[in-house]
């Protein structure tokens, strides 16, 4: 049970660096590129998809259960 919860919590903090980063690139794009929108556009989905997929547990949907 431990080393699930440390699995979770390393994960947590993998996503959290991932959007922390892509937030930052999101901001120097924002500021320093101009007609942006398209690359803010990727990144977002590209957020999107990873709190999708960390935390919304949307691949169980596609499992056997598992009794």
């Amino acid at each position: 049970m431990e080393d699930r919860k440390r699995e979770a919590y390393r994960l947590g903090l993998m996503t959290l660096g991932i959007l922390a980063v892509l937030t930052a690139v999101e901001y120097i794009i924002g500021v320093y590129v101009p007609n942006a929108a398209v690359w803010l556009i990727i990144i977002a989905l590209i957020k999107a998809a990873a709190i999708v997929q960390n935390f919304m547990h949307i691949a169980r949907l596609w499992r056997e259960e598992s009794h």
